[in-house]
């Protein structure tokens, strides 16, 4: 069973709290890793921590939310480890976990609706990696 981290900065603060209550309504557990309000924040010190959790186990999977979601994407990806995808359709959404086993989704609160959210974080939940050809190919990253 998946274990689902969440975190944003400030400027994604509302949109992770939207997303917490979709995951409630489907029963699904999680962590919020912070932060508790919107006030201004340091986007890294979220994304190292739930970068942090998320590789502990291949089974842990990470949810991440800014403003474009490149920065939380750019923070996260220093892990080894970590591949988190900055996911901005359903067709990237659905590739990252497919061919590039991503286990963290980074979002960008100003960039895409409340709706498109929801339905990426869908996608990507259960979304499984196809290996194959690809696990050569993600073991190089």
């Amino acid at each position: 069973m998946k274990k689902i981290f969440i975190s944003s900065d400030h400027a994604g603060f509302k949109l992770k709290e939207e997303i917490k209550i979709s995951l409630n309504r489907k029963k699904l557990k999680f962590e919020d890793l912070g932060p508790e309000d919107d006030n201004r924040v340091d986007y890294p010190d979220y994304a190292h921590k739930l970068a942090r959790k998320v590789k502990i186990s291949k089974n842990n999977i990470g949810i991440l939310v800014c403003g474009s979601g490149t920065g939380m994407s750019i923070a996260a990806n220093k892990h080894k480890n970590i591949r988190a995808a900055q996911c901005f359709n359903t067709k990237s959404t659905k590739l990252s976990r497919l061919h590039n086993d991503a286990n963290i989704i980074t979002l960008g609160s100003r960039l895409i609706s409340k709706k498109n959210a929801l339905k990426f974080v869908s996608i990507f939940l259960n979304t499984n990696f196809d290996g194959g050809r690809h696990l050569k190919r993600v073991k190089k990253i």
